[in-house]
């Protein structure tokens, strides 16, 4: 394990909750519905422009980038809006795994989020500056379950800091708390660690590894735990 891909909602940042509930507005407000089910079940917790083309494609038998676009601005205007009044939270154990992690690996985070809404959350916090790499939906036209988030975040990875040898997927570990996400990272080809703060464990069986959360987990456990033959982890050799 040479690199840890994070997604941001409902993995760093404790705010799932307010982005679906901005997203349900700017839906509704344009004639769509979708119940809290709806999105975790029948759409896999997909990114909100999937999960909107989708949408519309169900009800008028294609998507009009024009109302997509809308729709996806007007959640964005809601979620500045919530946010101004109440800062989104960091899970409480997240600073402390990014920091253990900080140095030994490289980390960056894949998010089907908005950049401006990634570092509002990461400002001001101990882990603000610790990832090398931000790529958001507005760097990548295509959302989760798609693997192009994960696989435009290791060729930027490449491009950034050449560190010979080049990384390959197999040597990343991708930290996810959707299906959706847990299916582009392992489109990508590389390694799955899903945390249970969106779906329960049962819900995300694709995933290599499912932990409740990473509280008190160390990164050099999951690089042995998830990268290291059997025999090497067992001491055979």
């Amino acid at each position: 394990m040479r690199a840890i891909i994070f997604d941001f909602n409902g993995v760093i940042a404790d705010d799932e909750t307010p982005h679906l509930h901005c997203f349900q507005q700017a839906l509704a407000e344009a004639g769509l519905r979708l119940s809290k089910e709806e999105y975790y079940g029948t759409y896999l917790g997909m990114d909100e422009r999937t999960c909107t083309a989708a949408l519309l494609t169900t009800r008028d038998g294609n998507c009009d980038p024009a109302i997509q676009a809308g729709i996806i601005e007007r959640k964005a205007g809601l979620f500045r809006e919530h946010t101004a009044l109440h800062k989104p939270a960091l899970f409480p154990w997240i600073t402390g795994f990014v920091q253990r992690a900080l140095g030994a690996y490289r980390l960056a985070v894949a998010s089907g989020g908005r950049r401006e809404q990634i570092l509002a959350a990461l400002s001001g916090s101990t882990i603000e500056q610790a990832f090398e790499l931000i790529v958001s939906a507005d760097d990548c036209a295509l959302g989760k379950p798609d693997p192009a988030i994960y696989t435009s975040t290791l060729k930027r990875l490449n491009a950034h800091i050449p560190r010979p040898p080049l990384l390959k997927p197999s040597e990343c570990l991708v930290i996810e708390d959707s299906r959706a996400g847990v299916l582009a990272g392992l489109k990508a080809g590389m390694r799955v660690l899903a945390i249970e703060t969106t779906y329960p464990a049962s819900q995300l069986v694709e995933a290599h590894l499912v932990l409740p959360t990473l509280d008190g987990v160390e990164p050099a456990d999951l690089a042995r735990r998830m990268f290291e033959p059997r025999d090497e982890r067992e001491g055979i050799h």
